[in-house]
C-alpha cells in the first residue's frame, strides 16, 4: 500500500531495550538496501518522518530500526506507542555510508558510535561476519549498550561516561587518546556531530588520512 512516495509496512515484532529505547521489526515488503543505508520512517497517520539507519541486514526477510524516544519529538513518541500488527510508513533506502566489499578483506576497521548511532554498525557486523573490526560505543550508562551480546566481546568496547559498569569509563575520545589507531585503519563514525568532529580531529592527529574516515551524522 502506497502513501505518497512511502510504503506501509506492518510491525511484526517490538523489542524494548530500555525505558526509552526499542527495536521495531517490520515486514520488508521487498524493500532493497545496502548495509549502512538509512530510511525515513513515520507513524501511519502522521505527516512527519525521521531518518533511521537500518539495524538489520540485507540478508534478512524483515527490516529493523533502533529507536530512542525523544519526549518532545515529532515522531519517536508516536512510534513508541505502536505495537505488533500496527503499520509504519517507510521510504526507499538511501545513503553512501557503506563498506566496499572489494576493499574489506585484509583491512582493519574502526567503528565509533554514540547512542543509537550504533545501528549501521550492527548491520555491518551481521552482514560481513568475517570483518576485522573494533567497535567503540559511547553511551552514558552501561544499560545503553544496546544488545551488546550481538557483537564479538573481544571487539566491542562500551565507553560509559556516567557509570563504571562499561568496558571503559569515559568518552570514546578518551579511549582513542589512550589507544591510538593504526593509520591504515578504515574509520567509520556515526552519531552526534560533536562526537564526530572530535573523533575526526583525533584520528587525523594520529595519522589517519581524511580519505579513510567516513561519517554519518545523526544530530
Amino acid at each position: 500500500m502506497r502513501k505518497g512516495s512511502f510504503n506501509l509496512h506492518t510491525i511484526i515484532d517490538k523489542r524494548v531495550l530500555t525505558d526509552s529505547t526499542f527495536v521495531l521489526r517490520m515486514a520488508r515488503n521487498g524493500l532493497k538496501f545496502s548495509a549502512g543505508q538509512h530510511i525515513q520512517v513515520g507513524p501511519p497517520n502522521g505527516i512527519h518522518t525521521r531518518e533511521y539507519s537500518v539495524y538489520s541486514t540485507p540478508k534478512d526477510d524483515f527490516i529493523e530500526i533502533l529507536v530512542r524516544e525523544v519526549e518532545d519529538g515529532l515522531v519517536t513518541p508516536a512510534l513508541k506507542k505502536l505495537d505488533v500488527d500496527d503499520g509504519v510508513v517507510i521510504n526507499d533506502a538511501v545513503g553512501y555510508f557503506s563498506i566496499d566489499k572489494e576493499v574489506a578483506p585484509g583491512r582493519r576497521f574502526l567503528f565509533v558510535a554514540s547512542g543509537t548511532g550504533i545501528s549501521p554498525f550492527h548491520s555491518f557486523v551481521k552482514t560481513y561476519p568475517e570483518i576485522d573490526y573494533t567497535l567503540l560505543h559511547g553511551v552514558r550508562w552501561a544499560e545503553e549498550a544496546y544488545e551488546r551480546d550481538e557483537y564479538n566481546p573481544n571487539r566491542y568496547v562500551a565507553c560509559t561516561s556516567r557509570d563504571h559498569k562499561g568496558d571503559f569509563h569515559g568518552r570514546v575520545t578518551d579511549y582513542l587518546a589512550k589507544n591510538p589507531v593504526n593509520p591504515d585503519t578504515l574509520c567509520y563514525l556515526c552519531g552526534n556531530c560533536d562526537m564526530i568532529y572530535d573523533v575526526f580531529d583525533i584520528l587525523e592527529k594520529q595519522g589517519v588520512k581524511s580519505t579513510n574516515i567516513f561519517t554519518e551524522v545523526y544530530f
